[in-house]
């Protein structure tokens, strides 16, 4: 959009891409050299709608998921949490099988008509401490920042620590540049 777009008062909406989802595919290498490493496991994170057009979307997919997962490894299980989203977790030793897994689970529900259902996508890894350090995808911004829970303090965050792996990392992946809308995801079941 230029300038004279903004005089006009012509304004458009970025959508978000799915490329930027499988940004984490290449940036899993220089996380793995800067000491964190994958956990094997990825959710995307949903608000169910209580009707049958959703649950057979739902449904579909994880069978579609299973049946893909007889032969890449990939496992898939779901919860619900206490604030009504559901967790469809997916275990696979190979990273990349978990981006193309999270991005089926997106476009399913994308297509299906609720996207904007869809919270974000969770990608945790530890580092050598064995520390928790979460990479959350936010759908709708098309954008990923760290979560960092602070060690041995109960829902407190480590935002120095934030603040220095989207320094090292944001040439390999496309952050959310509003530190307001870093959102911590407490009790995630992955």
């Amino acid at each position: 959009m230029g300038f004279l777009d903004v005089l006009r008062g012509k304004r458009t909406l970025r959508q978000p891409t799915e490329d930027r989802l499988f940004a984490m595919s290449t940036a899993v290498v220089p996380m793995q050299e800067g000491g964190l490493e994958p956990t094997g496991k990825a959710a995307m994170v949903f608000q169910p709608v209580g009707n049958t057009d959703f649950e057979a979307i739902v449904k579909d997919m994880e069978e579609v998921l299973q049946m893909t997962g007889d032969e890449t490894g990939t496992t898939i299980s779901s919860s619900d949490d206490a604030f009504g989203y559901r967790w469809m977790v997916l275990s696979d030793p190979e990273f990349e099988d978990l981006v193309v897994g999270l991005n089926a689970v997106n476009s399913a529900l994308r297509d299906g008509g609720y996207a904007d259902r869809v919270l974000a996508a969770v990608f945790p890894f530890r580092d050598a401490k064995g520390q928790p350090v979460k990479f959350i995808y936010n759908i709708k911004r098309a954008a990923y920042y760290p979560f960092v829970p602070k060690d041995g303090t109960a829902q407190a965050r480590d935002n120095e620590r934030e603040l220095r792996l989207k320094a090292q990392l944001e040439r390999d992946l496309p952050f959310e540049q509003d530190l307001g809308r870093w959102f911590p995801l407490w009790g995630a079941p992955i």
